[in-house]
């Protein structure tokens, strides 16, 4: 495409590209979040990152909006957006309210979820446990398909809303040992794929549990470790 079929585009479809523009700098700020380029606390000034970006500060401040609704970022003293910082008490308390209300929504969930969806997370576990190196983003992925999956289908919306506030918490949680949990999280996933598989309301609520359990007691041992 050639410059001026380039601006032709824009100047047809404004609107399409500014939420084209929005959604990358979604995913990028989203994305140095995760990699903790912007580690909690930090203070995001509009102008510096929409500079970094390469876009304008509309689709920024949209993107960062949208982050706002996620739990990710708040608003700081001034104008400008703060990455929230998540402690282990946030943390273990999140995993603790996650740890009452997950379990059923993965039994809620379990009619309503496509085969073919949960087919599709136990092969990218497979191919996480396959791999030779180990990918922190290909780890992250997998954790979101599934838990997303429940949150997705669980069918009540305010139940929705809560896990997802909870799962930001818990993602901002900046713990270094995230490679130790690759073997627990995989094995684990599996067994609640397994269970809604079988349309298994019992086996779902157990494997869900132990899954969030197990987090919990890998987030004390961490506390007691760095203590």
């Amino acid at each position: 495409m050639t410059q001026p079929d380039i601006n032709l585009w824009i100047a047809k479809a404004p609107k399409e590209v500014g939420h084209k523009l929005a959604a990358l700098a979604y995913s990028a700020v989203s994305d140095m979040i995760r990699h903790r380029r912007l580690g909690g606390g930090h203070v995001i000034v509009e102008a510096r990152l929409a500079e970094l970006l390469g876009v304008s500060r509309t689709p920024l401040r949209e993107a960062l909006q949208r982050l706002e609704g996620e739990g990710m970022v708040h608003k700081g003293d001034g104008r400008n957006y703060v990455v929230r910082q998540v402690d282990i008490g946030e943390y273990i308390q999140s995993l603790k309210l996650r740890l009452l209300i997950e379990p059923h929504a993965a039994v809620q969930a379990m009619p309503n979820i496509p085969g073919r969806k949960l087919i599709e997370v136990r092969r990218e576990i497979d191919e996480l446990m396959g791999a030779t190196a180990y990918h922190t983003d290909a780890h992250w992925f997998s954790d979101d398909h599934l838990h997303n999956l429940i949150i997705d289908y669980c069918g009540n919306e305010v139940m929705a809303v809560v896990l997802r506030n909870l799962r930001a918490s818990t993602r901002l949680f900046e713990i270094g040992q995230l490679k130790d949990r690759l073997k627990p999280d995989s094995t684990e996933h599996l067994l609640i794929i397994d269970a809604l598989q079988r349309k298994d309301p019992e086996a779902a609520l157990k494997a869900t549990a132990a899954h969030i359990e197990s987090l919990l007691a890998f987030a004390r041992m961490h506390l007691i470790v760095n203590e």
